[in-house]
């Protein structure tokens, strides 16, 4: 964070500004030798390389930093009182006067370093040439601009893709649980694993085996575990997974107060995961028939019409405690398409075209068809809402041709994520580091917490798994970033599994947090720009292509 504040002695903050602001305005229209012989020895303003608004980002390593006063500064005060911080280390700097010696520059003796939050501070024992002192501390925080030298050396697109997925890779196979085999909802989530996330880690497998990140038995093995987890000790809810489970018990563990059954929403990320793997390991040999078998099975039982409760909409949670009473309603356009296509696919307990109709389009009311930046877009909030609306429920489902009558999802897809392009491009709340090469917001972790970023909710905070989750609708300006993240952030973000979180370069501020829903859609969308792999083994399964006709889509 940037700002500029002051400091009277023992006072608070607010109380300091004050009185720095009352003197200056009592005395603004008095002569300057009325200033000297009535006013107190004050700051008046500063600039750094020409700037001076409260907000300093950018600036040189080599800034020219000047602080205005209201008198003649005595000049052997002056080294004593004033200093240049960065992370708490003194920076050398060699002072001189200007305008009468009425203005202090200050220049660092060294180049500072690249993106740094640096402090100059000027306390109350500087004193003016007739004696007398400052009569109020100020300090003044600004932050440097990025270097945009290379931090690797260049290799091809091709081969930083491959470079990308295999780091990502690792987050689902080095660091999944020991005794389930399911993904951390986290990287410091300990026992703590997730249901939707696990399901992205399910398709993780299948692009590590066609990259040979791993063998396929080492993913059959994996599978196996996994499924022998799911279908004999992890909790259920009427045949749904919760949010978060256990990775070592299987017991449900509560996502919220309310919510610790089931999660329907989850579960169909979970499902997408296990039908496409069950349509690749289709081999005729003991253990593939098996891992089609435990699939089959969890995918039998899931009883996605009871999530209705009769109604014509499927709602989100159930819980044995507290039954209906988050009373979510799963309606469009968001992340959950692929929760009413799974429902409808069901060979066991499926749900009609009118819960579809009615509960996901609200009879057609999730339209939208304005256009933002000269884009189209075709359903959905305006301005798209966060990408990854773009993102979970296409890592299987193929949107290059999918139609209904409430829009084409390839013109969808593609808006939604031009439209964050063209927002981060033109960055009209001026925040630090977006251009054309940065881009991309979503749900992510920010410095205050975790939110859903988007053009309507902008926190200044990037995700890499925005932009690079849609690389198979916007190859060119996804490749961009990838570029960017690797070679001019990536000794701040590129690290033992891929791209960390987020990032906001206003704060010089990058995560070190690892998230399952966000690190899957990287490995998986990647692929699927490059092979399609995932979109072809989801919708080879014929549950879901029956699924697709009952709803009315076409496909091919």
């Amino acid at each position: 964070m940037i700002l500029l504040y002051f400091s009277h002695l023992n006072s608070s903050p607010i109380v300091r500004f004050f009185y720095a602001f009352l003197s200056l305005f009592l005395f603004s229209g008095c002569s300057q030798e009325d200033i000297q012989e009535s006013a107190p020895f004050a700051f008046s303003s500063f600039s750094i390389d020409g700037k001076n608004a409260t907000l300093l980002t950018n600036i040189s390593t080599n800034p020219q930093i000047q602080i205005f006063f209201n008198s003649p500064i005595d000049s052997a005060s002056a080294t004593q009182a004033l200093s240049l911080y960065a992370g708490g280390e003194l920076i050398p700097v060699g002072i001189s006067f200007e305008n009468n010696d009425s203005t202090l520059v200050v220049r660092p003796i060294s180049p500072l370093g690249y993106l740094t939050t640096h402090d100059i501070l000027v306390d109350n024992q500087l004193k003016d040439k007739t004696g007398r002192f400052l009569l109020s501390a100020c300090q003044i925080r600004f932050t440097t601009e990025l270097d945009l030298k290379d931090k690797f050396p260049r290799i091809s697109d091709d081969s930083l893709m491959t470079l990308v997925q295999r780091q990502t890779f690792a987050y689902f196979w080095d660091f999944a649980h020991p005794v389930s085999g399911l993904a951390r909802e986290r990287n410091t989530s300990g026992d703590l694993v997730t249901a939707g996330g696990s399901g992205f880690g399910i398709m993780a497998l299948l692009v590590g085996v066609e990259r040979g990140f791993i063998t396929r038995q080492q993913a059959r093995e994996r599978l196996l575990k996994i499924t022998d987890f799911l279908l004999h000790k992890a909790d259920r809810f009427h045949g749904a997974f919760s949010h978060w489970l256990n990775g070592a018990t299987g017991k449900a563990i509560p996502f919220s107060q309310r919510d610790d059954g089931g999660d329907l929403v989850e579960t169909s990320y979970l499902m997408a995961g296990l039908l496409s793997a069950s349509s690749y390991m289709g081999q005729q040999r003991p253990d593939e028939i098996k891992i089609r078998s435990q699939i089959d099975s969890l995918w039998t039982q899931v009883e996605w019409n009871w999530y209705t409760q009769g109604q014509n909409v499927l709602y989100w949670h159930w819980s044995p405690n507290y039954q209906w009473s988050m009373n979510h309603r799963i309606q469009g356009w968001n992340e959950c398409l692929i929760t009413y296509v799974l429902a409808a696919s069901s060979p066991t307990f499926p749900i009609s075209k009118n819960v579809y109709d009615s509960g996901w389009t609200r009879a057609g009311a999730m339209k939208n068809s304005r256009t933002f930046f000269e884009t189209k877009l075709p359903v959905g909030p305006d301005y798209g809402g966060p990408l990854f609306f773009a993102h979970y429920s296409f890592l299987g489902l193929d949107p290059r041709n999918l139609k209904d009558a409430n829009a084409s999802y390839s013109e969808q897809v593609v808006a939604h994520s031009l439209i964050h392009y063209k927002y981060c491009t033109q960055n009209p709340r001026n925040f630090v580091g977006y251009s054309s090469d940065c881009w991309g917001l979503t749900a992510s972790d920010n410095p205050w917490g975790y939110d859903a970023h988007s053009p309507t909710n902008d926190k200044g905070v990037i995700s890499p798994t925005a932009a690079l989750s849609s690389m198979p609708f916007t190859p060119a300006e996804s490749k961009k970033a990838m570029r960017f993240f690797y070679y001019v952030l990536g000794d701040k973000i590129f690290r033992q599994y891929g791209f960390t979180d987020a990032f906001h370069l206003g704060q010089s501020w990058f995560a070190d947090s690892y998230l399952a829903i966000d690190q899957g859609p990287i490995l998986i969308m990647m692929e699927n720009y490059r092979s399609g792999l995932i979109w072809e083994m989801t919708m080879r399964h014929p549950d879901i292509l029956k699924g697709l006709d009952k709803l009315g889509f076409t496909y091919k």
